[in-house]
């Protein structure tokens, strides 16, 4: 079964808000063997409507809309819907009913345009919204499933959950999409491709390998269709393992996480900690760690220290070494480290010292110079990086490049 996801709505295409509600459709959608085909993003205007309609019904078993159900004239998806497919109009009594409740619980005036919420297209069934005013809208044209839902993002992840992946399983045998995911970092994805080459020569045609590249990572993705999916996770693993051996010095995990996580659960299965000293990143490190619940039972915190008197007071690096060799050095970044772990008693440390830019670099020490350490109680690495002249690829470059080295020593030394 093929899907397409359209989404309505200026608010997306001019940037003002995010479209959440397409990756968090076609992830549940995965999971219940539906391939999504397309998403598509339209404007409030009839026509763009009508024509992504009218080519998603020629591409897709299932469409899947969200937006433009309120009340207000900008929202136009219901009546495209029913020009769409010529129907005129009906008041539905239980949509109805739950505009009212809603409107009796939070003590509102109930308006014309409000009841009017319960005005659908005739001949489409209705799944009433439990939580909110616009109603659900389920047509059926040769063969095409049409599902037309609000835009709010819990009020459409409701109805999804609870109302149309239910009705989608029981009505369609659908098959099994299973997928293996291996996070590798410090290896470029045309290297990697060549390194892996003769495996994915080799993989049958119902198993795919996706390369997802990102600053300083490249996650692999093997996914597998069929009906045993029991079958499906044995052939899958099997590849993912002579994927691994092949490359084991890359792979940072063979879980669907990000790289912070990964350290995390490292380190918390043996029972060490880690602090941070972050100059250029400015606590973005700290952000990535923290984002993760139970993360305290490992990260015990860290400094920001931009200025020299913070670096020398917090962290204990040696004025004589700024002045000598300056922030951006081996010698800084190495006494940033091991001050984080003398300071903040943890067993591990990282620390970042760089030019983010887009100023500030020198003919000796261009933007893009970035110098990172890593710290155990016992061992020190430090290495220089030349990234580009871009400020945020440089943060998040610096980010990926400094947990890569910190998880290299805790494979040396835990």
């Amino acid at each position: 079964m093929l899907a397409e996801i359209i989404t309505i709505g200026d608010e997306i295409l001019i940037g003002q808000i995010v479209d959440t509600n397409s990756a968090w459709m076609a992830k549940q959608l995965n999971l219940i063997g539906v391939a999504v085909k397309q998403i598509t993003s339209v404007s409030d205007d009839e026509q763009h409507i009508l024509e992504a309609l009218e080519l998603a019904e020629k591409r897709a078993d299932l469409i899947l809309i969200t937006g433009g159900l309120g009340p207000t004239k900008d929202d136009i998806t219901k009546k495209t819907l029913a020009k769409y497919f010529n129907m005129g109009f009906r008041n539905d009594p239980a949509a109805l009913e739950m505009v009212r409740q809603i409107f009796e619980k939070y003590k509102r005036p109930l308006l014309d345009i409000n009841i009017q919420q319960a005005d659908v297209p005739d001949g489409c069934d209705v799944i009433v919204n439990k939580n909110g005013t616009a109603p659900c809208m389920w047509f059926e044209q040769n063969n095409t499933i049409f599902v037309s839902m609000p835009g709010v993002p819990y009020e459409m992840m409701y109805l999804m959950d609870d109302e149309i992946l239910p009705r989608i399983t029981k009505r369609f045998k659908l098959p099994f999409i299973v997928h293996k995911t291996i996070l590798t970092a410090n290896i470029g994805e045309s290297f990697l491709a060549k390194e892996i080459e003769e495996i994915e020569d080799n993989l049958p045609t119902h198993i795919k390998l996706a390369y997802l590249p990102k600053l300083g990572q490249v996650r692999l993705r093997l996914s597998a269709k069929g009906h045993s999916e029991a079958e499906l996770n044995k052939e899958v693993e099997n590849y993912a393992r002579q994927i691994i051996s092949k490359v084991n010095k890359f792979v940072v995990t063979d879980e669907d996480i990000p790289m912070e996580k990964a350290i995390l659960d490292l380190m918390k299965s043996k029972g060490v900690t880690l602090s941070t000293a972050e100059s250029c990143t400015g606590g973005y490190i700290a952000h990535l760690i923290t984002q993760h619940p139970g993360s305290s039972s490992v990260y015990w915190g860290g400094a920001v220290a931009y200025a020299y008197e913070l670096k020398e007071s917090i962290l204990g690096v040696k004025e004589s070494t700024l002045n000598t060799f300056g922030a951006v050095s081996e010698e800084t970044v190495t006494e940033m480290a091991e001050g984080a772990i003398k300071h903040f008693k943890t067993d591990y440390a990282l620390a970042v010292s760089g030019i983010a830019g887009p100023d500030g670099g020198t003919e000796e020490k261009p933007v893009g110079t970035v110098w990172i350490a890593v710290s155990s109680k016992h061992k020190t690495v430090a290495k220089v990086f030349n990234f580009s002249n871009k400020r945020i690829q440089n943060i998040e470059r610096s980010a990926a490049s400094a947990l890569a080295m910190l998880l290299n020593l805790l494979k040396e030394t835990v």
